[in-house]
């Protein structure tokens, strides 16, 4: 399972060298020299010949790294005849490689393409019937088919009376909007009522949705590159190798001496080292439910100073709960919410659906209800246990009443439902979208981390995103964004320091691919973020910020260790062999020893226990089985 996850060339290489390494050295016990110089000799020129390769494209790229010292190393080791040295750095620097590609893969899985969420093809009325026509044949002025639960597939406008569309993943409004006859209905948003027709107005390829998808093309391709933490330490590396080997050869005039220095440089600190470190705290992250996308992703998570958060579905749950319950006219709390959820039984309306849930959840048995009449975006009539029940908005159940009262004050973004009993108001149900559980205690957990600002980025109303960060915090709130503007935030915050954005919505997709690392709600959030992402949080959970930060930033500081300690070894074993106290096999194994060494701390990264966030984690933990009433 763990060589799958690796590149099929890397694991290749890795078992020639390996197995060329043990068949030598059962020669060269049997008493045939020869034939085991001619294996070694076989074994690397594979290894060699791939490094070369990967060596010209670096320089082609302006990049000097690691991999010089090693193609030094075993080229000047075949060159003189000390082909076992040159077959165990074959294995070291292969072993090293595979380490690495198995670091950048462990973590990651089969995403869902980016155009997953958008149908191929839409329902379009065609010679008095319906026909299923592909997108890019899809005009303006076509009349369209939205099902219940269809993504729209163009821009265009509604041509029925009335349509109930989602829109949190496109604008951040996290309540469900009313369109009337003629109002625009964006690509990307979901019908959350009944079917409706719509007028296209502008080609898929010019829609909303499509211009977020270019938006995310354009930002994946001016992303910089992240440099790897062993590139950082390889230049400085090379020139002392380089001038300690040459001044050897120089003083002494033997050139195994030189090839005894390269043998004992060969980088296996920085090779090893570091990805195991990496690999590890990818485990470890992958543990506490967030998921990583390779060492790059982690590396440049530890070193985050900036955190942009979207608001809907990512600081807030993204669904509407149930906050207060008002009731009139002689009725219970309990009893307006039995009455309403058992109507609402009947109805897929989000906020009805969230309603049932409640109910359910505070343990409330549910009559069924009969006699069900439903009106898109309005409300639901029917009767429950023989009472004539109306649920729905303020307006349209107060036509239904023989007196109606004021509604109580609402905050912003709050919802209210409306629930009568036998002509009569019998209460008002207030939902709106809370504020996730911890999110106060992940806050100063990150601070304490090395988060030095904490923005929120939303394209919801800017009283709605005020609203739900009281208290918090925050060093600056930006609403009402557009994907295009969030993208531009990210780019102005970055003056910061490095940058982490995070969020769940198609309309977040593109700010997530120009940060420096990109968090995804994997739960629940739109394929394009998860895509999008270096980070998926597996678990439906913010307050995994603060843990999956605090194991990068240990992991890196592991592998940080690691390569001074090794280096500084391998410095020493330089000099030693410098002065002639360790030919090339000698220096080989000495930078085996060093290998274990550096190995088993960078293994230390897998008993890493995260401590931010631990109270409420569990907090959060406690409140999940609790009703939001």
């Amino acid at each position: 399972m763990v060589f799958a996850r690796a590149n099929r060339l890397e694991t290749g290489l890795l078992l020639v060298a390996l197995f060329s390494l043990l068949t030598g050295l059962a020669f060269y016990v049997a008493g045939q020299a020869r034939i085991a110089s001619i294996v070694w000799f076989a074994g690397v020129i594979p290894v060699l010949a791939a490094l070369l390769v990967e060596i010209l494209r670096s320089l082609r790229k302006g990049d000097v790294g690691l991999d010089i010292v090693a193609a030094l190393s075993m080229t000047a080791a075949l060159v003189f005849g000390e082909t076992m040295a040159a077959a165990v750095v074959a294995v070291m620097y292969s072993g090293g490689t595979f380490l690495e590609s198995m670091a950048d893969g462990r973590a990651r899985r089969e995403m869902l393409d980016l155009l997953s969420r958008v149908p191929r093809t839409a329902t379009r009325y065609s010679n008095g019937g319906l026909e299923d026509a592909s997108l890019d044949d899809i005009a303006p002025g076509d009349l369209l088919l939205i099902r219940q639960g269809d993504v729209v597939p163009v821009d265009g406008t509604v041509a029925s009376d009335v349509a109930f569309v989602d829109t949190s993943a496109l604008t951040g409004e996290s309540l469900p909007a009313r369109l009337s006859h003629d109002s625009e209905a964006l690509s990307g948003s979901t019908n959350a009522g009944a079917p409706f027709d719509l007028m296209a107005k502008r080609p898929a390829k010019d829609s909303t949705y499509a211009g977020i998808v270019r938006l995310v093309e354009e930002a994946q391709r001016s992303k910089a590159p992240m440099a790897r933490l062993a590139d950082r330490w390889s230049l400085g590396f090379l020139v002392v190798t380089v001038v300690i080997a040459l001044a050897a050869w120089w003083f002494t005039q033997d050139p195994i001496r030189a090839v005894a220095v390269l043998v004992v440089a060969t980088p296996c600190p920085l090779i090893l080292a570091v990805p195991v470190a990496l690999t590890a705290g990818l485990s470890r992250a992958a543990h506490f439910g967030v998921l990583i996308k390779g060492a790059g992703p982690l590396e440049a998570m530890a070193r985050i100073r900036t955190l942009i958060l979207d608001k809907t579905g990512t600081l807030t749950d993204g669904r509407p709960t149930i906050v207060t319950i008002n009731s009139y006219n002689s009725s219970s709390e309990d009893e307006v919410l039995r009455l309403a959820a058992a109507l609402d039984q009947a109805s897929k309306h989000p906020v009805a659906q969230a309603i049932v849930l409640a109910a359910k959840q505070k343990g409330v048995l549910l009559p069924l209800p009969s006699e069900v009449s439903e009106i898109p975006g309005e409300g639901v009539i029917g009767t429950v246990a023989g009472r004539k029940v109306v649920v729905g908005g303020n307006d349209f159940v107060a036509q239904h009443v023989t007196a109606s009262r004021d509604h109580p004050d609402l905050t912003a973004g709050a919802l209210l439902v409306a629930v009568a009993v036998d002509g009569q108001l019998a209460g008002h149900i207030v939902m709106a979208d809370a504020l996730r559980d911890g999110t106060r205690e992940m806050f100063v957990g990150l601070r304490r981390q090395g988060v030095e600002r904490i923005v929120l980025a939303t394209g919801d109303r800017a009283e709605v995103a005020e609203q739900v960060t009281q208290g918090l915090g925050l060093d600056a709130t930006r609403a009402g964004l557009t994907p295009d503007q969030k993208v531009l935030l990210v780019l102005t915050e970055r003056k910061n320091g490095p940058v982490m954005m995070v969020g769940d919505g198609v309309n977040d997709a593109p700010a997530l691919a120009a940060a420096d690392v990109g968090v995804a709600m994997g739960a629940r959030g739109a394929a394009a973020s998860a895509e999008a992402a270096d980070v998926v949080l597996l678990v439906d959970r913010i307050d995994r910020l603060g843990p999956g930060i605090e194991i990068a930033r240990a992991a890196r500081q592991i592998a940080v260790q690691s390569v001074v300690v090794g280096i500084g070894l391998s410095v020493l074993g330089m000099i030693a062999a410098a002065f002639g106290y360790l030919t090339p096999v000698q220096g080989a194994l000495l930078q085996e020893v060093i290998d274990v060494a550096v190995i088993l701390n960078a293994l230390r990264a897998l008993r890493i226990a995260p401590q931010v966030s631990s109270a409420a984690s569990s907090a959060a933990d406690a409140n999940s089985l609790r009703p939001n009433l």
